[in-house]
């Protein structure tokens, strides 16, 4: 597989801080910045407001055979809508938290989003966070990274968002699943961001990306 655009893959489990250290790459770099997971979530919801059991893995398939799932781009962020309609807050709400990781289980729920998420290399630049993107979505791209933290941090992250789903319970999840389960990319640089705050990990970021001639030295 070839990007016809460059592509930044970052990946790590929940709260680590990939999302706000992925936004703030963009914008520095320019980039669009791609979040894969309100893609899982958008589904998820249209799962819930079709009042298809997430747990039912062929009614969900049923249901996403049916979905019209739009991905684009507004300003230097990646939006979606489902069905026609863009979900906004629904997307962290709690029924969609406890549900995502049913949903995102589903072979063909991954595929199509996969190559949702790939089409966004023919059109622009992009920093794209998930859970696979370095693994699944662009195995080729030379520019990996895994940002993670501690589970007691993660989880007091998390709580700040107000939102109260297990972070142990949707690690266990996330990396067991099936069909590409989160896993750090061989070639993928590790950044712990327990005790760094997002402009520290957008620095290291950076750092990397002048050691592979991505950025000249006096970025």
């Amino acid at each position: 597989m070839s990007e016809s655009y460059n592509v930044i893959a970052i990946d790590g489990p929940a709260a680590s801080g990939k999302s706000s250290v992925a936004k703030a790459l963009a914008r520095r770099l320019g980039f669009v910045y791609v979040n894969t997971g309100e893609m899982y979530r958008a589904v998820t919801w249209q799962v819930l407001e079709s009042g298809v059991d997430p747990k039912d893995m062929d009614a969900v398939r049923a249901c996403i055979a049916e979905m019209n799932i739009e991905c684009g781009v507004a300003g230097q962020q990646s939006t979606v809508s489902v069905n026609g309609a863009s979900p906004g807050d629904a997307l962290v709400g709690e029924g969609v938290n406890a549900s995502v990781s049913f949903i995102a289980k589903v072979p063909e729920v991954r595929q199509r989003l996969v190559d949702l998420q790939r089409a966004y290399a023919d059109r622009c630049d992009a920093v794209m966070e998930g859970r696979d993107i370095g693994s699944i979505v662009f195995p080729d791209t030379p520019y990996k990274f895994y940002i993670d933290a501690s589970e007691e941090v993660r989880a007091a992250r998390r709580a700040k968002q107000g939102l109260k789903d297990s972070i142990g319970q949707r690690d266990k999840q996330d990396t067991t699943r099936r069909n590409s389960p989160l896993v750090i990319a061989e070639d993928a640089h590790v950044i712990d961001s327990s005790h760094l705050t997002v402009d520290g990990v957008t620095g290291e970021i950076i750092g990397r990306l002048k050691m592979k001639g991505f950025l000249s030295s006096d970025f």
